[in-house]
């Protein structure tokens, strides 16, 4: 279906994925991908014209369809007032007020026409499913669709949505959770029970998700029933990753072994390693956080004010369960590692 030699999928990890990872993992024989959920249609364009220009082979471009952000003034200024005593030990000042700086697939017309244009051989769903109709367009394009799933109905809309293969994100995953609503409750399934459930409860292939770094967890997920794995945190620390160096360092430190659930840097849950910014939102309630992803207005700037006085801690330094096994490799020598290790397992 994917048109790919191995059963792997870089994850698209917006904003540590680069076309060139991409590419390098595509010509490798695994599936490349991209995430364009923190940039426009022509950003999207240029990166996939970008990995067109290193790989013809089949690629991913991730998308975000989060539910647009709802304002809430008197929280997002409650919300710079709590964050200003950060800033002021930074020697910098905090944003006068926060906006919505990502659009949701599910209204940004310009991005559904860059990719019916560009038509990459796989488009994936994270945070939910668009509307039908821009599902059946993308399906009219030949574009296989994937979707990601925390739960069993959330896999169960996305069959109905009419995807072509469900993405079982296990609580171990690094990154954004992929819950469709940030605010109900999460039963936080593990990806082992994940996949076996999916694979019992509905009729599209399943992809594993969450905590998978090496061939012997690619190896676990196919005996489960997985048609594949897809491996994020593994691929962050290779050179093509687009992570800083205060983000490689974190993850090549004991943090790597204490990852954290928070909502406070972008105002959803994601996983990250735990830093300066996951312990100022250990003791934040929910409600007191923006809406995503006019929270990560906030984070994104307190980011920069950390790296230029030389703190990195209050980076998005998104990371799996399996941190501690991360290698780093050029991402095409990790892909033949693990196929030899999946092979060998």
């Amino acid at each position: 279906m994917l048109g790919i030699e191995l059963p792997i999928v870089q994850a698209p990890m917006a904003g540590v994925s680069s076309p060139a990872m991409a590419a390098a993992v595509a010509n490798a024989g695994a599936l490349g991908s991209i995430g364009v959920g923190a940039t426009n249609a022509a950003g999207a364009r240029t990166m996939i014209a970008e990995i067109r220009e290193r790989s013809n082979r089949p690629f991913n471009v991730n998308v975000f369809c989060h539910q647009p952000a709802k304002p809430a003034p008197a929280v997002e200024a409650a919300w710079i007032d709590r964050l200003r005593p950060e800033f002021n030990r930074l020697g910098a000042a905090p944003p006068a007020a926060l906006s919505e700086i990502y659009k949701s697939f599910v209204e940004d017309d310009d991005m559904l026409a860059a990719l019916l244009a560009d038509r990459p051989k796989v488009v994936s769903f994270h945070f939910g499913a668009p509307s039908p109709d821009r599902v059946q367009a993308l399906r009219d394009a030949g574009i296989v669709l994937l979707g990601s799933a925390t739960s069993v109905d959330e896999a169960r809309m996305l069959a109905t949505a009419g995807v072509h293969a469900v993405v079982a994100q296990g609580y171990e995953a690094g990154g954004h959770r992929g819950v469709f609503n940030p605010d109900a409750s999460d039963d936080r399934l593990g990806t082992m029970a994940l996949i076996r459930l999916l694979v019992r409860e509905i009729d599209v292939p399943v992809i594993a998700a969450g905590g998978i770094m090496d061939g012997a967890g690619i190896s676990a997920a196919l005996r489960l029933g997985a048609g594949a794995a897809q491996l994020g945190t593994a691929f962050i620390a290779c050179p093509e990753s687009q992570a800083d160096a205060g983000y490689r360092a974190a993850l090549a430190s004991d943090a790597a072994f204490h990852t954290v659930m928070t909502r406070a840097i972008s105002g959803r849950p994601a996983r990250c390693l735990a830093n300066r910014f996951t312990v100022l939102g250990a003791a934040i309630a929910a409600d007191e956080i923006p809406a995503y992803p006019i929270a990560y207005d906030a984070g994104k700037a307190l980011n920069a004010a950390g790296k230029s006085a030389g703190e990195p801690g209050f980076g998005a330094q998104w990371a799996g369960q399996g941190a501690p096994l991360s290698r780093p490799l050029p991402a095409a020598d990790l892909v033949a590692v693990l196929a030899a290790e999946t092979k060998a397992a």
